[in-house]
């Protein structure tokens, strides 16, 4: 690593550029031939921009020198989707190296981080950046329609990893690769779906591809082994050193002993396990299955070499022979090429940014912080509410959206298009008062029975929101409940997406109940513990309530303190009866579309004004609300409706 990080260096990189973005790919041996039915990449909007070509070229130059097999696997793709591909690991990599530059100490390190991210949050409305490296990303955001917001956590994670890293067990290691490759592997899935080749993973391999980029983190880690150790960094959890007593120690001191050659035996046999995804490729498009199927023997390739490094593994990366990776290489290029000439690809526009462009923050807020939502027009402040008294998990039946659209003569998916403007403002209601978690019924599984056009309004109206993400700049962690078979894929996808990259906020958690019914619930939890106790891990007779509760799909989700219905009924409709059977009930006559987070206010108000008591005797008179116990809430008679309408 040079003194000066690439990232921080200026943009001084004169190489010859004549060429727009995708022709700066310069043709080298065993070239792919394009896509028959692909259109000519277009040229870059401003003739003559020497600067943003010069910039795609260097991250095609650096991708190659830093990460031979990374470049190699770019090639396997058509010309033109490999700028941006360049583009997003040049950025990575970038910023990694800022992180790990061992010359400066651990603040100037995360200052650097956290300048670079600043300036790419403040660059990206303007299409331009005078980092090169940025530049490019930059312009690949904003020519193939990315979200850079999506990157948010796995950028600012970086920052805190100049702190040093140190796993208890593989649970919390998962957990920090995962956030750092997730975003990253979602930008280059997004680049194929705007290209026109979608890399829609199927329902039942969406853990084996998570555990294929945890064989990908560690191989990484098992291969730069001597340069992490070299700095003080071991980055492996203590439940695997435990296993070899002495290695941890041992490896901190760069000695090779027979512990350490046990473990990397060890950790080698798990990587390829985990890179060991056959199934992750069935039924996808052969171009990027080719992709991913090379890579997996790529990374075989390399756990290969890291086992026969033996003691050399603390002095210097192994790589495999050149002859081995072209073994590997050739015959996947020939594959790609055929795969791709079946597949018309769609190039996007060059374009500038849109003006005004609302934000789209890459990382962190300058100040560290997310922004805190806009005060309700009308001025109103909320309820200064004692943390003793606030509950910590309100769920909330949003009925009427239909009702609310038939009185004013409109069709039913216009109240649901309402009722979204009703979650935006009632969570934000929940920010302002510091509640920290909120479960909404959003889609039960008893709503499949609608009129199609109304369910498949539901479903658009869903991926609109999922899509435009408008609680990026807030603490809010989103979850989904529910089941997935019935859902569209890409629906599930934009789920999985935003709970990745939102994993990490400690604010409010916003559950979304989605194909979500009660009695499914426990029936599958039940399923659960039958299949454990026929496994002879658990005994039936000595079932208990914490048994049943570890079982649920989310056994992390509290108790529900307040339960609120809007639209005048009185029912819990199938939702979260086990969590709420001792929950404090809330029913008022509004539609749910006419909420807003007001409403949410004088809901939780009234919920400190109750005595809870789960059965005991019931708290004197004159002591104050909020002990504990259940209590006849206010009731108020209407129609006869199901939740949603």
């Amino acid at each position: 690593m040079s003194d000066v990080p690439p990232a921080m260096t200026a943009p001084a990189d004169r190489e010859a550029a004549s060429a727009s973005p995708e022709q700066a790919e310069l043709p080298e041996q065993a070239e792919l031939p394009e896509p028959a039915a692909s259109p000519k990449p277009a040229e870059h909007p401003v003739t003559g921009d020497v600067a943003l070509r010069a910039a795609y070229r260097l991250c095609r130059r650096r991708t190659k020198e830093q990460d031979p097999a990374e470049y190699a696997l770019i090639r396997l793709v058509p010309a033109a989707l490999r700028p941006p591909l360049h583009a997003l690991w040049a950025a990575a990599n970038a910023l990694d190296d800022l992180g790990d530059d061992r010359t400066a100490p651990a603040a100037e390190r995360a200052a650097r981080v956290e300048a670079w991210i600043t300036a790419l949050h403040r660059e990206l409305p303007t299409g331009a950046s005078p980092d090169p490296v940025r530049h490019a990303l930059v312009d690949t955001a904003n020519r193939w329609r990315l979200d850079l917001s999506e990157l948010r956590d796995a950028m600012a994670q970086v920052q805190d990893d100049t702190r040093g890293r140190d796993f208890t067990d593989w649970a919390q290691w998962r957990t920090w690769g995962r956030d750092n490759l997730l975003p990253w592997f979602g930008q280059v899935r997004t680049v194929f779906d705007r290209a026109g080749v979608p890399v829609a993973l199927r329902l039942d391999t969406r853990e084996a591809y998570e555990e294929f980029l945890d064989g990908v983190r560690l191989t990484d880690i098992l291969t730069d082994l001597s340069a992490d150790l070299a700095q003080g960094d071991l980055l492996l959890p203590a439940e695997a050193l435990d296993l070899y007593p002495g290695s941890a120690t041992d490896l901190t001191r760069c000695r090779w002993s027979p512990a350490v050659a046990a473990l990397i035996t060890h950790l080698t046999g798990l990587a390829r396990q985990w890179v060991s995804q056959a199934a992750l490729t069935r039924g996808m498009h052969p171009g990027p299955a080719t992709v991913l199927q090379t890579m997996a023997a790529l990374l075989h390739a390399q756990l290969d070499a890291v086992d026969a490094a033996g003691p050399a593994l603390l002095r210097s990366p192994p790589r495999p022979a050149l002859r081995t990776r072209a073994r590997i290489l050739a015959p996947a290029r020939a594959r790609a090429a055929l795969a791709w000439s079946l597949s018309p690809l769609t190039v996007p526009p060059p374009r500038r940014p849109a003006a005004p462009r609302p934000p789209a923050p890459a990382g962190r807020a300058p100040t560290g912080t997310f922004r805190r939502p806009q005060p309700h027009p009308s001025g109103e402040r909320p309820p200064e509410i004692p943390p003793g008294l606030l509950p910590a998990h309100v769920a909330v039946i949003m009925d009427g959206n239909g009702r609310w659209a038939q009185q004013r003569g409109l069709p039913r998916h216009a109240g649901h298009h309402a009722g979204a403007t009703a979650v935006r403002e009632v969570v934000h209601g929940a920010l302002d008062i510091g509640l920290r978690h909120l479960t909404l019924y959003t889609f039960s599984t008893e709503n499949w029975r609608r009129d199609p056009e109304e369910v498949d309004a539901i479903l658009d109206l869903l991926r609109g929101e999922l899509a435009e993400n408008p609680f990026r700049d807030l603490d809010v962690r989103l979850r989904w409940h529910g089941r997935a078979g019935r859902l569209p894929p890409d629906l599930v996808d934009l789920l999985h997406l935003r709970e990745r990259t939102t994993r990490a906020r400690t604010g409010l958690t916003l559950t979304m109940c989605i194909d979500y019914g009660g009695r499914d619930e426990l029936t599958r939890t039940a399923a659960a513990l039958a299949a454990r106790a026929r496994a002879g891990r658990l005994e039936p007779g000595l079932i208990e309530e914490d048994d049943f509760a570890r079982h649920l799909p989310h056994p992390d989700m509290p108790d529900v303190d307040l339960l609120w219905r809007t639209g005048g009924e009185q029912r819990i409709s199938n939702f979260l009866p086990w969590q709420s059977a001792y929950a404090e009930l809330h029913f008022t006559p509004g539609l749910w579309p006419d909420a807003d987070r007001r409403d949410l206010w004088q809901a939780v108000t009234a919920y400190t004004r109750r005595q809870r008591h789960h059965g005991a005797t019931p708290a004197p008179a004159g002591e104050p609300a909020g002990a504990d116990g259940p209590s006849a809430a206010h009731c108020v008679t209407a129609p006869d409706a199901g939740p949603g309408d």
